[in-house]
């Protein structure tokens, strides 16, 4: 599909598009923690990166999913508060400390300190806490967007009463 001119890039994506994408940086951001060394910030900088990034991508999936407009959900940049707020107005509803982390990760600019800022990559957040805010935020999005129990088909009669 060509480009228009007036389009952006992920202004005609689904949500489910967006989540496919997320996904796959969530995955890609699995592939890369093992890559990263102790004592060595800028080795996880890849890791970083790609879920941040997986992170802002599931939270658009949702802001989609709720009917927000894509060039509204555009303007917020790279800011993940300004998403979690939204998202938690959606009904996503986080732990206090992924909350928290979701709001000192845009404070902290480190979006941009991953990608721009090597001298600042010892100031960014722990690993771990990384790590778990976008397992959850993937898991919670994810129950969110799937199709609703009441569109998917029931076990029939018989299967229920062999179980």
């Amino acid at each position: 599909m060509a480009m228009t001119e007036n389009k952006y890039p992920g202004e005609l994506a689904s949500p489910h598009q967006i989540h496919a994408l997320a996904e796959e940086y969530r995955k890609g951001a699995h592939l890369l923690l093992p890559l990263g060394r102790p004592g060595k910030p800028l080795t996880r900088a890849p890791f970083r990166l790609s879920a941040i990034h997986a992170i802002e991508l599931y939270l658009t999936a949702l802001l989609l999913h709720r009917g927000h407009d894509p060039n509204q959900i555009r303007k917020m940049h790279h800011d993940l508060a300004a998403r979690a707020k939204h998202t938690v107005e959606a009904g996503l509803r986080l732990r206090a400390k992924t909350a928290n982390h979701l709001q000192s990760l845009s404070q902290n600019r480190e979006y941009l300190i991953t990608r721009y800022g090597p001298e600042l990559a010892a100031t960014v957040s722990q690993i771990t806490r990384l790590t778990a805010t976008l397992e959850e935020v993937a898991a919670k999005v994810t129950l969110l967007i799937a199709p609703s129990s009441k569109t998917a088909p029931l076990p029939n009669a018989s299967a229920v009463g062999k179980a």
